[in-house]
Formats: C-alpha cells, structure tokens, sequence
C-alpha cells in the first residue's frame, strides 16, 4: 500500500510540473534488490538525454561484472518514465583466449582476469587498432561458458573498413594555406589514419605562432577516407617596434645624425610561413647594428625549411664585424627541431694606428671563420608567443677554421711564429621554463650558458650580452664573454592573456680575457610590466644593475620601455 501511495505522489508531481513546462521528462527508477527502498527522481531536458542515462547505467553495471543487468518499463507516460534495475548474478573472473586478436596488436594474459581488466584489454585494443587505420574497430566475448562465478570467452575482433588519410581542410579566414598545414601537420596523404597522429598535429598546429585553433579540430570519413577539419584563427605575430631620433652631426657641421632602433618581423607571408625580419640599432654616432633574416618553409614540397642571416656590428673606431649564413631546418613529428648551418664570418679593424708599435697580436685583429654547426630546440611550451606553462630547451654546437689575416698596418713580426689558420668551436645552450601557479600567478626561470676556444681567440670574436633579452639593468652589448652563464628569474601577477606585472633578478658568471679582472659577476633587480593592447604590447622594465666596476645605485639605474606593434 506504501509503494502504491509513494507511486502515485510522484505521478502527481510530474503531471503538475508537466502542466507548468513541458520541456521536463522524469524518471523514477528502483533496485530490485531494495523493493522496500523509496526510489530514485531524475529530470531530465529531452528524452535523448533521460535514455543516454539509461544506457550509461547498464554499462557500468557491465563493466563491473553485472552481465545480466536489465531494466523493466514499469510505466510510460511519455515525459515520464519509471523503471525497475535488475542486476543478475556478477561473474568474478573471465578466463579468455586469443581468438582472432593479432599477436602482434595484443597478447591476451593465460591467466584469468577481473571485469576490470578485461575492460583495460578491451580499450587497449581498440586504442592500436585505431592507431593503425581502423578506428571503427569493435570487439566482443564469443562462445561465452559459465561455471559459477568464473566465465570462459573467446575474443573476437572486427576491425571495420581500413580508414586512410585524405587531404586536410581549413575552416575560417585564416590566409594558412591547406599545402602549408598540411605539411606543418606531419599528416601524410594516403598513410593510415592515426587518432594519436590526429592528435599530435592538432597540438601542433595550435602551438603555431602563426595562428591557433578557434574550435575543437574534426575528422570528416567518406568512402575509407579520412580528412581532418581545422579551424582557425590567424594571430597579430607581425611586430613593428621603432625608435627614432634626428641630431645634428658634431664631427660634420650642417648634417645631420640618425640614431635609434627598429624592429620589423612579417610572419606567414603569403601564408605559407615565409618569414622576414629586420633589426637595426644605432645609439650614437659610431657604433650600429643590423641584423637581417629571412625564411621559406618547406622548400619545394619538402620537410625543409630554408634561412639566411646576415649581421653587421661596427663597434666605435674599433673594428667591424659581418656575418653571413644559410640555415636548413626540419622538424621531426616530435617536439624537436634541427637546424644545420653553415656560416661565414669576417672581421676587419677599422684603424691601425693604436697598434703601430706593437709586438704581439692586439686583443683585435682581421680574421675570417667558416663556420659549420648544428642546433637542436625542444619546444615543449603551451604558446609560442605568450606562454603560460611547459619548458623550451635549445642547445648548438659549431665548429670550423679561422683565419687570421695580416693587417699592413701592424708589423708584420706581430704575425711571424703565430699559427694563422687554427680550430674554433663554440657551444651554447638555454633553457627556460614556465610555472604556472594559479589562474592569475606565475613564474618565469631562465638559464642559459655559452663558451668559444680558439688557440688566438680575439676580443671580437666574443660573446655579447646585456640588455633587455639577457641582462637587464646594462646598456645592449655592454659585456664581452668567452664563457658566460646566466639566470633570469620573473615571478608574474597577470591581469589578461599577455598583460601581467613582474618582478626579476638577474645574474650572470662571465669571463673576459682580455680585462684585468677576467672573472665578472653582475647582478641585476627591478620591476616592470608588459600591457597587451589590440594593437600591440607595451612593455616598461626598471632595473638596477651592480659589476664589479659599478655600484649598486640608482644613480647608474636603466630603463628600458618599448611599444611593440603586432597586426
């Protein structure tokens, strides 16, 4: 009588909510084993919803052995529904046999196995069968025998069709062209279809700092075919950044001298990730800088990537300083990226008359090095240009002869019993790494380490550090180095996607010989903030730097402020 009275309560209450809305569709349900037990109310938006739920409780009273579970339609009104659970007898143990299952795909255990694990076999199979072009694979029990508790089975596979992969496509406004994804993707045309393939590419691509995905990426199948579906949205990576100052000229009265900084970089021209850059500085009348670059992904259809560089530092009245070099990249279907190299370097005094006099070769001199070397980067970051979390590690070797030249402007015994031609390697390597401690918390390390060995090592073949990109609170290029190591730590309060304020410190171990005190260890502290706007990112860093030769004071403090434009 109970039961009937608790029945007919809840045939009230949905027929009175039925009268409110007609969107709710209920479901009473009870356990056959606890008919004494009030049951259950759910309400569900549609019907599709309600029986998915259905569903999903005969399945897991499956997965945990229940192989008899069921369910009686005790009353159906449509919008709502009551049922009664009936779960059978549970089978402890399957003792299963090999059946049609490859070896080579899976290996079924002699040993009898837990619903449990059977289920882990199960899903571990259809995973390889998915990975190797079926990814509509199913699989069952057959010839299923019961004794008691334990049930013998045999395994049987049905692969489906074999899937194989068809040319990518690209949903959006993106200006990405298909050939270029497709190869950037690592997906090739006619290979078998691959969910862990689909899946690396798809990490991949979003990982660009070209472009990022705007939705969850798709896979079209028609006719044993698969094509996946990308959508996505092009980024402002373009940079333009610039300072630029008009002076009159001092040593030529009525001219005038230009001094600043320009920073131009065009990504993805075209599309097809053709890149170019452009870098000059020049902060007085006789020191500059030029760097140019310029790169053609995936030359003529293949996984190469072509680059060329070529730099130019003239230092003071001291000497000049050009590089010359062709890189080729590849990137594996891995994280990693190689690029090989060949360069030419040449350096050239600009006056010779400090050294009239000398008896040994000057700290500088004219020389020429072919360079041969590799670089290897493992990009294991979340985004390429605004990274909360993950690690980059890149490390580089080269190796080649320089030559040095004779100057007639030196005497000429400066170069008697000196070996002009001798072995020079350099090596170099950094690593950064982002903590990402809450949704507006972060932490920013970096270190990164470099060393160069010639038998006649001169002060312009040396490393050149300082400034915003190595260490902060020094002029650019302030430190010559033969072997430098340095550490850059940033804790970040963000306050958008790109924006955030910081703290660092900076310090360095650097090794000059050619200074008195060869041995320098700067350190460096201060504040500042980097502000995304529509347009671009304006960044202001304050900071205060100490060397051996400069106190630590305000008075030698550095501010270095820029605006660069992205679009």
């Amino acid at each position: 009588m109970f039961q009937k009275f608790i029945l007919a309560f809840f045939l009230f209450l949905v027929f009175c909510s039925s009268a409110i809305s007609q969107q709710n569709y209920w479901l009473g349900f009870r356990d056959s084993l606890h008919q004494n037990i009030p049951g259950q109310w759910k309400v569900f938006e549609d019907s599709v919803q309600r029986n998915f739920y259905l569903d999903s409780l005969i399945q897991k009273a499956w997965e945990e052995g229940f192989l008899g579970a069921a369910f009686d339609r005790i009353l159906d009104k449509g919008d709502s529904l009551w049922v009664e659970f009936y779960q059978g007898p549970k089978i402890q143990q399957i003792q299963l046999k090999q059946g049609n299952l490859p070896g080579e795909l899976k290996t079924i255990p002699k040993e009898p196995l837990d619903f449990k694990e059977v289920n882990q076999l199960f899903l571990a199979v259809l995973k390889e069968a998915e990975n190797i072009g079926f990814p509509f694979a199913s699989v069952r029990l057959d010839s299923l025998k019961r004794r008691g508790e334990e049930l013998s089975a045999i395994l049987d596979l049905n692969l489906g069709p074999e899937i194989r992969w068809d040319s990518l496509q690209i949903e959006g406004a993106s200006a990405t062209k298909e050939s270029y994804l497709q190869r950037l993707s690592r997906i090739e045309i006619g290979t078998s279809f691959s969910q862990k393939e689909f899946e690396e590419a798809s990490k991949r691509i979003n990982r660009s700092p070209y472009f990022r995905l705007a939705g969850p990426p798709k896979i079209d199948f028609r006719l044993q075919k698969a094509s996946p579906v990308f959508r996505l949205n092009d980024r402002n990576s373009n940079v333009l950044d610039g300072i630029l100052g008009v002076l009159p000229n001092e040593n030529e009265p009525g001219k005038v001298l230009i001094t600043g900084q320009l920073d131009l970089e065009l990504y993805h021209l075209g599309g097809k990730g053709r890149d170019v850059s452009v870098h000059w500085q020049r902060f007085n009348e006789l020191t500059q800088r030029l760097e140019i670059e310029a790169k053609e992904s995936f030359v003529f259809g293949s996984g190469l990537d072509v680059f060329g560089e070529f730099s130019l530092l003239k230092q003071d009245t001291s000497f000049i300083n050009r590089r010359l070099g062709v890189h080729f990249g590849y990137q594996t279907k891995s994280p990693f990226y190689f690029d090989f190299f060949v360069r030419r370097q040449a350096g050239d005094l600009i006056s010779t008359v400090p050294f009239s006099e000398i008896t040994e070769l000057p700290e500088t001199a004219d020389f020429r090095w072919s360079e041969y070397g590799v670089h290897v980067r493992l990009d294991l970051l979340d985004d390429a240009i605004a990274p909360r979390k993950g690690a980059k590690i890149e490390v580089g070797f080269s190796a080649g002869n320089k030559e040095i030249l004779q100057n007639t402007g030196i005497p000429e015994e400066v170069y008697q019993g000196l070996d002009l031609r001798t072995p020079q390697y350099s090596l170099i390597g950094k690593f950064e790494k982002h903590f990402y401690l809450k949704r507006s918390w972060g932490i920013y390390w970096a270190a990164a380490a470099g060393t160069i060995r010639n038998e006649n090592l001169l002060q312009n073949d040396l490393y050149r550090l300082g400034g915003l990109q190595t260490i902060r609170g020094f002029n650019e290029n302030f430190f010559f180095a033969r072997d430098y190591f340095y550490m850059n730590l940033e804790p970040r309060l963000f306050f958008g996607e790109n924006s955030f304020l910081f703290l660092f410190s900076d310090w360095g171990f650097l090794e000059n010989p050619y200074f008195a005190e060869s041995l320098e260890t700067p350190l460096s502290f201060g504040s500042g903030i980097s502000f995304e706007t529509d347009s671009g990112v304006f960044r202001f860093v304050y900071a205060v730097g100490k060397t051996k030769e400069q106190p630590l004071s305000l008075q030698f403090s550095k501010i270095h402020f820029g605006y660069l434009v992205r679009f």
